[in-house]
């Protein structure tokens, strides 16, 4: 598990952008609340897509220290498919798709959560990973209560969670950082 951790730390520019990156989506759905499902589609789409990156880089990187990398990767994937179909089919109904994000933003925080059970041994600061998981199955749940709710509602519950996940993987990200000369 240390050589996991070494891992981790020498990347902890990953979480830090996937942080900044929420924090930026979540910015802007809480300033342009009034956006047409169109234009947030397309800006939750590009998120996702990056955001699944991310994921993927860090499921390769840890593919030699962790046998479980692939939740890693199934959490990336997973976040670029919704991406693209962000992207590539605005035209679906409102509903649908707020219905596959509440399902991503379930999957990938459940991920999240177990890595951070996973890592709770090994490093403190771990619930921040953990806090963005739970984050995002909060999220997931309250989307799929309440997807008939207005456009506003459902732009400030977006970027509400976006700010509060991103803030968790930054506090993630500085505390690896701090590991790399631990």
């Amino acid at each position: 598990m240390e050589n996991l951790i070494r891992v981790m730390a020498a990347h902890w520019w990953v979480p830090l952008l996937r942080g900044i990156a929420a924090i930026l989506f979540g910015l802007m759905a809480l300033i342009w609340p009034g956006l047409t499902v169109y234009a947030l589609l397309l800006v939750f789409g590009a998120y996702a897509i990056f955001d699944g990156a991310m994921a993927i880089v860090t499921a390769f990187r840890r593919k030699a220290a962790d046998d479980r990398w692939w939740a890693w990767a199934l959490d990336g994937v997973l976040s670029i498919l919704i991406g693209l179909m962000a992207l590539f089919w605005p035209e679906a109904t409102a509903l649908a798709f707020i219905l596959w994000m509440a399902a991503w933003g379930v999957v990938a925080g459940v991920f999240r959560i177990i890595a951070a059970i996973r890592l709770r041994d090994e490093i403190e600061g771990e619930w921040a990973l953990g806090l963005s998981g739970l984050l995002l199955v909060v999220w997931g749940v309250l989307m799929a209560l309440v997807p008939a709710a207005g456009l506003l509602g459902i732009a400030w519950l977006i970027g509400l969670f976006a700010l509060l996940i991103g803030v968790a993987m930054i506090v993630l990200a500085f505390r690896l950082r701090g590991l790399r000369t631990a």
